[in-house]
């Protein structure tokens, strides 16, 4: 019996963004500890979100360079996990959250988690999301207009 290999949304040709999770120590001093390796390099954190419990904490990172950004982990002995999301420019108005929600809940779409990103590719604010289902987000958002950004979105964007 041939296996077939895995199909992900990236090799669907889904605009969807790495995200690196990082284990790091609940003690003071790792998270600055963490993003001074990007200092020396000209590796930019895009977007940040940190999970905390009692011994330890998860930050999720998005890079402008996932590859490089990887190498440069792995060699200072942290663990990394990767993982795809999606990346939604956010419409301009008051009200671009509750757009970008309802246009989820209307396909029955569950959020397991969403966090801004510190830059504004083409000047508007981006959120990146993770789903329950990433094929059908992402087919829901396109459908109502939205425009999803890749990693050469990212690249070269400044911090506002």
């Amino acid at each position: 019996m041939a296996i077939e290999p895995f199909e992900t949304a990236k090799a669907q040709g889904f605009p969807t963004v790495r995200q690196q999770s990082v284990f790091i120590e609940n003690r003071v001093g790792q998270l600055l500890r963490l993003t001074r390796l990007f200092d020396q390099t000209d590796i930019r954190i895009v977007a940040v979100s940190v999970v905390y419990s009692v011994d330890c904490a998860i930050c999720r990172m998005i890079l402008d360079d996932p590859d490089r950004a990887y190498e440069v982990l792995t060699d200072a002995r942290f663990q990394v996990s990767e993982a795809e999301l999606i990346v939604v420019r956010l419409p301009h108005g008051k009200r671009a959250l509750l757009h970008t929600w309802a246009a989820l809940l209307t396909a029955e779409i569950n959020i397991h988690y969403t966090y801004p990103l510190l830059v504004h590719p083409g000047g508007s604010a981006a959120i990146a999301v993770v789903s329950d289902n990433m094929e059908e987000a992402i087919r829901i958002l396109r459908e109502r207009g939205f425009e999803l950004l890749d990693h050469a979105d990212l690249r070269d964007v400044r911090y506002d």
